[in-house]
């Protein structure tokens, strides 16, 4: 059920964007976007959390498809007018809905799961585990959540669940409100503990001694194939990536149309140009300079 309180996040949104779209959004780009509902899913200040950052939806309005011009077809991304009303051919019998959007900054959990906390936050923080471990059905979850975690980083959330002996979908759910408290993050391929949550798992206890993080950009989120194809060459930052071609890219298993598009605006947000193809091997030396810089490194999605 809709929660209609204004301000209020959603995840996950409740207005599909595709990756160009928000990257677009963003940007400055793009403002709109139409929907046929039923009734409205969202309410004007709802602030729903994606690929990008946090997308604040500033106006819902029905509107007669036949009032939608040229303009606001451009601001929300189609190829025409004509694009436009094509998409909306769907679901014919329900109104058309004229949807604002603006990007309303980073999403706050990537600056707290950098925090560690202080000695009353991990008082406040071990009292909401416990509150999450007694309003649970299954008993406390909490901790075993949090260690399996951190000893499994970057395994997918289907096989954790098993170890633990739980369906997918319910501790998918319960990794979200860890998420929440800014103790882990998500990969494209499972999970790892934020620097907030190895502290919250230390605290009374010798530092457990974990790998160090890879070093350099850290990649966009471009789904597990294309992360899987990208950790196994051994491109785990954005200069890695910037150093190889995009025909060598595109030539990996699993890296398709989307990762490459989403790879290359995660570039240029960054500054960084790729190589073109069959440039000179003495300017980047591509493979060869990335695996002596991030030999031991682990894909970070």
């Amino acid at each position: 059920m809709l929660d209609e309180r204004r301000g209020e996040v959603a995840y996950p949104p409740r207005v599909r964007i595709r990756p160009a779209e928000l990257a677009a959004i963003k940007a400055g780009v793009l403002d709109l976007a139409f929907r046929r509902w039923d009734r409205p899913r969202v309410v004007v200040g709802t602030r729903m959390r994606t690929a990008v950052g946090l997308i604040e939806v500033t106006s819902v309005e029905p509107v007669d498809e036949s009032a939608i011009r040229e303009d606001d077809a451009r601001r929300a991304g189609a190829a025409s007018l004509d694009a436009l009303r094509r998409g909306l051919y769907a679901k014919a019998d329900r109104p058309v809905f004229r949807v604002g959007l603006r990007w309303a900054g980073e999403d706050p959990r990537i600056a707290l799961r950098q925090q560690p906390p202080t000695p009353a936050e991990l008082v406040e923080i071990r009292a909401r585990l416990a509150r999450l471990d007694a309003a649970s059905a299954i008993g406390p979850w909490t901790r075993q959540t949090l260690a399996i975690i951190d000893r499994s980083p970057e395994v997918r959330a289907p096989d954790l669940a098993a170890e633990l002996g739980r369906d997918t979908p319910s501790f998918k759910r319960d990794v979200r409100k860890l998420k929440e408290l800014g103790l882990t993050e998500s990969l494209d391929i499972g999970y790892r503990l934020s620097p907030r949550g190895e502290a919250v798992v230390d605290d009374g206890r010798p530092a457990r001694g974990r790998p160090a993080p890879p070093t350099g950009t850290r990649l966009p989120r471009i789904g597990a194939p294309a992360a899987r194809a990208l950790a196994a060459a051994r491109l785990t930052t954005l200069e890695a990536v910037a150093a190889v071609p995009e025909q060598e890219l595109a030539a990996l298993h699993g890296v398709g149309p989307v990762a490459l598009a989403t790879l290359r605006e995660a570039l240029a947000e960054y500054g960084l140009t790729p190589i073109a193809a069959g440039g000179s091997s003495s300017e980047q030396q591509p493979q060869k300079k990335h695996e002596q810089q991030q030999a031991g490194s682990v894909a970070t999605g």
